[in-house]
């Protein structure tokens, strides 16, 4: 039997394959709310059969949101825009995620076609904060977050994956990564704080840890609880996967499920070798060394690459992104490739077999 096909349960979710889709951002939301263009996206990967879709960065706060193009879940009203697809994608048996994010010093951008990066206040752009009042390479300086602030942020997230919970999502994940907010504290390179948010290890972890147990305790305790984390952030000084390690530690001791690893974005001009399978070894060791579930991120696109990563047991789970936009019927096209059976959607078995 394919290992990628084995089914997999936390808490009380199942997902019917270890074929997971990535958040992909796709910069089509109006006022944070999603619409028609992630009807359709969002509904194209659910007909592929994956175990589930975890929905684009979703700003907790309308000044959370990356760019002006990026939904939010500000309050209700946002969280039921996404109710039809989260509906559409459980009628195909598909488990649906939201990643949870603020994108602080990179936020208020433009959408990737424009043609300027930082959004202005008259087009809809806003005063972007920060652990520190250092600027990401090509953006303003961002304001740093009074305790107040970041107090007011961990509720925000708490908020956030309840309405969430509520409209129907299976699964919540914090997103740590990729030189957003979150990876702005616990990343030296980038906070500059010299209060209990800043300086030690221990201080540099604190915002994060705090909102996931404040988001922990907001929601079930059946709902899954991931984590996307930067494992290394690929220079000298910086954040790196011994860090990694400790932090997950102490992530799986407040209640987390999976960490979803992936690295970078820390700096412009890090050096990264990305080639098929390059974060994969920080997957592996996080699951060995910190004793809690993985999903394998980055350039994984052919089914026996897939097969392998979850056979050899270097992580549960793996997650694609440019694979499914390529082709969102990905893990229809991989069971048939490893030889597994799985039961497509009726119209389009109906279109494969006449």
């Amino acid at each position: 039997m394919s290992a990628l096909f084995t089914p997999m349960t936390i808490g009380d979710t199942q997902f019917q394959n270890r074929v997971w889709v990535s958040p992909m951002c796709q910069y089509m939301a109006t006022d944070g709310h999603v619409g028609p263009w992630h009807s359709a996206h969002l509904g194209a990967l659910a007909t592929g059969a994956p175990g589930m879709i975890m929905v684009e960065a979703t700003g907790v706060t309308s000044q959370g949101r990356i760019s002006i193009g990026c939904p939010s879940i500000e309050d209700d009203a946002h969280a039921m825009s996404y109710k039809p697809m989260i509906d559409f994608a459980h009628s195909m048996n598909v488990k649906m995620g939201i990643q949870l994010a603020h994108a602080g010093r990179k936020a208020s951008t433009m959408r990737p076609w424009d043609d300027h990066r930082i959004a202005s206040i008259e087009e809809g752009g806003w005063q972007a904060v920060s652990s520190s009042a250092t600027a990401f390479e090509g953006y303003p300086v961002p304001r740093e977050l009074t305790i107040d602030e970041i107090h007011q942020i961990t509720k925000d997230f708490a908020d956030a994956a309840a309405r969430a919970v509520k409209v129907g999502f299976d699964v919540i994940e914090i997103h740590a990564a990729h030189g957003y907010l979150m990876h702005q504290f616990y990343s030296p390179l980038m906070n500059h704080r010299s209060d209990e948010y800043g300086g030690s290890f221990e201080n540099r972890i604190r915002f994060l840890l705090e909102t996931t147990a404040a988001v922990r305790a907001a929601i079930p305790a059946t709902t899954p609880l991931f984590v996307r984390i930067s494992a290394t952030d690929w220079a000298d000084g910086g954040w790196n996967l011994i860090d990694s390690v400790e932090l997950c530690i102490q992530l799986k001791n407040l209640g987390v499920d999976l960490i979803d690893v992936s690295s970078g974005g820390a700096i412009h001009n890090a050096k990264i070798d990305a080639k098929p399978n390059f974060q994969v070894p920080f997957a592996t060791a996080i699951r060995t060394e910190a004793n809690i579930p993985t999903a394998a991120v980055g350039l994984i696109t052919e089914p026996e690459q897939a097969e392998h990563i979850i056979a050899s047991g270097e992580a549960d789970a793996v997650f694609l992104a440019r694979a499914m936009l390529r082709n969102p019927r990905w893990a229809l096209m991989a069971s048939e490739k490893l030889g597994h059976r799985i039961d497509w959607p009726m119209s389009l078995d109906r279109g494969r077999t006449v």
